[in-house]
């Protein structure tokens, strides 16, 4: 149980006694000291912070090493400014709860040389255990459901919030919705300038399982993309059914790569829009994108531009 006893201004954690941290604990690795540390930090409802750090001056070995409560210590004041554009909630509030670890003396094994139990803040309750670091782990079937979702256009929000839906409960998720999105973030930055190759295998494979999906595109001299246009048969079968009229607006917003997302869009008989074909654009370039139109087959009589 996670449930504290307030003695002497200090939270002491209900933990199990083989699992509580005691001086003279031996570990064959440093790494072991600080998981069990962690471990302890989990089952007692709190998160732990990896402190300073003493190396010996002969070999560079670490002889000691201090693990803390995440709330130890107290927010730097120029912080606490208001000339910051982002105020971050303060979260130190000064707790001495602390371990350290001691390299033994020609051995590779470390000891608990010192231990603080008290903690000067309550600790977490059981229904929000879930919520602290030590219990949050990104796991292999978490990050691949995140990527099945990115491929059918599904963000990292509403992809928490369906696992939570398969999972039973925010509690089973052993993540939060910031980890979904750091995740995320993590996919762009990891296939940041390959994205446009990637686009365009893409394509080809569509091609490939489909002879009606027409594509082109243009690089400049560095190998950059610059155009591309495409047309699914969807779009070609619309465009034979509603294309006396084609709507050509470039007002949408660039990407981070200020290209610009270009519709060819009509409308049917119930007065609604369906969409012929797209393009990114680095340059507006009316006159290319109709030739495009032409070699996928569409004919266009009357095109009509954005004011």
């Amino acid at each position: 149980p996670l449930c504290a006893a307030n003695i002497e201004n200090e939270w002491i954690p209900s933990c199990p006694t083989h699992l509580k941290p005691v001086v003279g604990i031996k570990f064959d690795t440093l790494q072991q000291g600080i998981s069990f540390y962690e471990n302890y930090a989990r089952l007692s409802g709190f998160d732990t912070r990896l402190y300073s750090t003493k190396k010996r001056k002969s070999g560079g070995k670490i002889s000691l090493k201090y693990c803390v409560c995440n709330k130890e210590g107290f927010r730097e004041t120029p912080r606490l400014q208001s000339n910051y554009k982002k105020k971050r909630p303060i979260t130190r509030m000064g707790c001495n709860t602390r371990i350290t670890l001691k390299l033994i003396n020609d051995q590779d094994n470390y000891i608990i040389f010192s231990f603080h139990e008290g903690h000067t803040h309550p600790l977490t309750t059981p229904n929000s255990a879930h919520h602290t670091k030590q219990s949050r782990n990104l796991t292999l079937a978490h990050k691949k459901y995140i990527m099945d979702n990115s491929r059918a256009n599904i963000g990292a929000t509403k992809s928490y919030r369906l696992m939570k839906e398969h999972v039973g409960g925010y509690q089973n998720m052993a993540a939060s919705v910031t980890d979904f999105k750091n995740f995320q973030i993590d996919i762009r930055k990891h296939i940041r300038g390959k994205d446009a190759q990637m686009l365009i295998e893409n394509f080809k494979r569509k091609q490939q399982m489909c002879s009606s999906f027409f594509f082109k595109y243009e690089v400049d001299d560095k190998q950059h993309l610059i155009r591309i246009f495409w047309a699914d048969a969807i779009g070609r079968k619309n465009y034979a059914s509603f294309g006396d009229v084609v709507s050509f607006d470039t007002t949408f917003s660039m990407n981070e790569y200020y290209m610009v997302f270009a519709p060819f869009t009509g409308v049917d008989n119930s007065k609604s829009c369906v969409t012929f074909a797209a393009a990114l654009l680095y340059k507006r370039t009316l006159n290319l994108l109709c030739g495009y139109l032409k070699r996928s087959g569409m004919q266009c009589q009357l095109v009509i531009l954005p004011v």
